[in-house]
């Protein structure tokens, strides 16, 4: 079947996921499902919508976004999957051109995602207005239509993309042996890259992330982004995240030598208060 399963994570943010309802609504290309694998402390739920909702309840501790990510995909219908996080809203065309252009192409798509700062999304919000708030990545550069090809493997993110079902089944999904937050999404693009399977930047695919507290770099992850950072690391024979490890380093978090990474202590409370961001972890 050619119909796109849009796919998405939720663990206590209710709201964001409503968000996310909302932009698929007004899509002018709708899903033809919905798949959120819900990991909250309370069950979430959404009203009748005009495309199918499948809840599935995950009940877990941590983050463990490998194996939500690959859960969403076994439960999935379709053969285009769309994966989107939790707090990213959906502009009306990102759906359609995702769609278009995994029926062309056979690759790894990231959509556009701009973000958004505190009180941004209002009652009544209207795609102009996130457009007009919204800020741009820094680092990966869109075209503002049509596709680009991205070499750097590295520059792949999991926060908004799309691939065909079957190859997502080929590569093996994310591999949870990289549990919690950071890494997973790095490998999964460098494995996508070594089989050969083109990064593509789809223009006009367009998300807007909603705010949360979040941390630059995120310190509230320091643990499982070292963990993870070793396994990358024994993997690949390369540090991935290395602008976060070089924070943390100077920061007193971790110890780096030579090939080796270690865990010194958890940030205090006035570095988390200190290192709070707009740019989402």
């Amino acid at each position: 079947m050619n119909g796109v399963s849009v796919l998405t994570l939720v663990r206590n943010r209710a709201t964001h996921l409503h968000k996310l309802v909302d932009g698929l609504a007004r899509s002018d290309r709708l899903p033809d499902e919905l798949v959120v694998v819900d990991m909250s402390d309370e069950p979430v739920a959404i009203g009748t919508q005009s495309f199918a909702v499948r809840i599935d309840r995950f009940a877990t501790t941590g983050l463990p976004l490998a194996a939500a990510r690959n859960r969403a995909a076994a439960l999935a219908r379709h053969d285009r999957l769309v994966f989107l996080d939790v707090d990213c809203i959906p502009m009306s065309a990102c759906i359609r051109l995702l769609s278009d252009a995994l029926a062309d192409q056979d690759a790894l798509l990231c959509a556009d995602v701009r973000y958004l700062g505190p009180g941004a999304v209002t009652t009544g919000w209207t795609e102009d207005d996130l457009l007009a708030r919204g800020l741009a990545h820094p680092v990966r550069d869109f075209p503002t239509r049509g596709i680009r090809q991205e070499h750097d493997p590295g520059l792949f993110w999991s926060l908004a993309f799309a691939i065909r079902r079957q190859r997502f089944e080929t590569l093996g999904g994310f591999d949870e042996s990289f549990v919690g937050y950071g890494g997973e999404d790095t490998d999964f693009g460098y494995r996508a890259a070594r089989d050969g399977l083109p990064l593509l930047f789809v223009g006009g695919a367009i998300g807007c992330h909603q705010y949360h507290d979040s941390h630059d770099p995120p310190v509230q992850h320091v643990a499982d982004i070292v963990r993870n950072a070793r396994i990358f690391h024994a993997r690949w024979g390369r540090w991935p995240m290395e602008g976060w490890l070089d924070a943390f380093a100077e920061m007193g978090l971790v110890g780096r030598a030579d090939d080796g990474l270690t865990l010194r202590r958890l940030p205090s409370p006035k570095e988390r208060e200190a290192t709070r961001s707009v740019w989402p972890s």
